[in-house]
């Protein structure tokens, strides 16, 4: 979902969310943190993703008036720096609100800032110019690039007279491009069938049983996905409300033109999730995780860690996040969430006012050193209660993890895949460097209100 701006007369309020990729080679210094790049190929849209960590460089309400893309810009190359592997991007389109949309409202698929329509020449985030500047040196950052799709409803629409309705409505689309004309054919009602499976916000809802729609949106080479991928280089896709619609879209959609996909299918429901995950055969955002650590660290109660989430039953298609452009729910712990999303398995997604704003930025990035350098192998759990949350990553070299949400420090003798080995705490929040006994064990402690994480010195 999303939030926005809707038709000329209207204002309604819109609230709205794979993975093999090549990893990229990082440097490490003594104090665990990634050094800085200097010899990097410039890359194409081939870039991979889905190994290291997204970045959602957006939030809601950007600052207006064209200058996005090139904030974005001066960021690519410190990301790089940091572990990032790939960057999602909001709506890069010419929307119905014009220079004030954030671009969930779509109206012209190939306007990104080049067209006067709409009330602007540019889009709210900038002009065609810099959208291509911003991917090509994202892509010189090993950098891949999500673009934000909306394919569930249209806005800006003139009215026309619709025989599906007999009323008049606003499904005459003329976009200043020339590409992708719509009427009231390619929405819903129409002669093929009255609905699908969701309408959103009152907007003209499309019809992805017309063959002129598929055409338009994947399947022919003058096609929207076609279009971004080979003449903008965009990488992989983020696909909004995807409740709207029928899972095989998506499908269709990256059967035609590859790359990365990942589904907002807004629902707690692990089940849910995981079934949508396998009809579309794309990612899926983990709500289901996103809601058990809102239960955890903003309900005091660790022991809802314990309960199942899309990256423990399907973690090749879960990405995981702690907050986005729509929901901000975690506010107490919100560093020990990304410290759980960080150390477990799945695709972890950083939120840019986290990163950027909110945070601190230092620990942040030494969680995404030891995501991309320890936290690798599937997971046991060895210690939950309502304060204490431990659990082991069973790779090489792997991790143990160990949330502590009580006021004081704590201490637990744990089992390792370690065996007379010297560990550390990556953190650094613990001065202990303790060796493991010759069967695994060893103590392990934790500050109050934080973490700690430990693997092989």
């Amino acid at each position: 979902m999303k939030k926005n701006y809707l038709l000329a007369t209207l204002a309604f309020c819109i609230v709205c969310i794979a993975c093999s990729s090549d990893d990229f080679t990082d440097t490490v210094s003594e104090e665990n943190l990634v050094e800085t790049t200097t010899d990097l190929t410039p890359t194409t849209n081939s870039i991979s993703t889905g190994t290291k960590v997204m970045m959602q460089a957006f939030y809601w309400d950007v600052p207006a008036g064209g200058t996005w893309w090139n904030t974005v810009s001066t960021k690519v190359q410190d990301w790089n720096n940091a572990g990032i592997d790939a960057i999602w991007l909001p709506p890069i389109s010419k929307a119905q609100n014009g220079p004030f949309s954030m671009g969930y409202d779509p109206f012209d698929y190939f306007d990104f800032g080049e067209y006067n329509q709409m009330g602007s020449t540019e889009t709210r985030f900038g002009s065609r110019q810099e959208l291509e500047s911003l991917i090509q040196n994202a892509h010189q950052q090993n950098l891949a690039v999500i673009a934000d799709i909306v394919i569930n409803h249209n806005s800006g629409g003139d009215l026309e007279s619709n025989t599906y309705t007999g009323t008049d409505t606003y499904t005459d689309f003329n976009p200043a491009s020339g590409k992708f004309y719509r009427s009231a054919t390619d929405f819903h009602p129409n002669d093929t069938h009255s609905n699908d499976t969701g309408i959103f916000g009152g907007y003209p809802d499309m019809c992805h049983n017309k063959s002129y729609v598929q055409d338009w949106l994947y399947k022919q080479s003058y096609s929207v996905a076609q279009y971004y991928k080979d003449t903008l280089g965009i990488d992989g896709w983020r696909f909004d409300y995807v409740k709207g619609y029928e899972p095989w879209v998506v499908n269709a959609w990256t059967n035609e033109v590859g790359g990365f996909a990942v589904g907002e299918y807004w629902d707690a429901n692990v089940d849910l999730l995981n079934n949508w995950t396998n009809d579309a055969q794309a990612s899926a955002f983990d709500f289901a995780c996103y809601y058990r650590m809102k239960d955890a660290f903003d309900g005091n109660d660790l022991t809802k860690l314990q309960e199942n989430m899309l990256w423990k039953r399907n973690p090749m298609r879960a990405v995981t996040f702690v907050s986005n452009h729509d929901t901000n729910e975690i506010y107490n712990g919100k560093m020990l969430a990304y410290a759980y999303i960080l150390t477990h398995e799945g695709y972890p997604c950083v939120f840019y006012q986290d990163y950027e704003e909110w945070l601190d930025k230092s620990k942040l990035n030494n969680l995404i050193w030891i995501h991309n350098n320890k936290a690798g192998g599937s997971t046991d759990i060895l210690h939950v209660d309502q304060d204490e949350y431990i659990a082991r990553r069973n790779g090489s070299p792997g991790l143990v993890v160990y949330l502590n949400n009580s006021d004081s420090w704590q201490e637990r003798w744990i089992q390792t895949n370690w065996y007379g080995s010297q560990i550390k705490d990556y953190t650094g929040n613990s001065n202990w460097e303790p060796y493991t006994q010759s069967n695994g064990w060893v103590k392990i402690q934790s500050p109050p209100n934080s973490y700690s994480i430990w693997s092989t010195k």
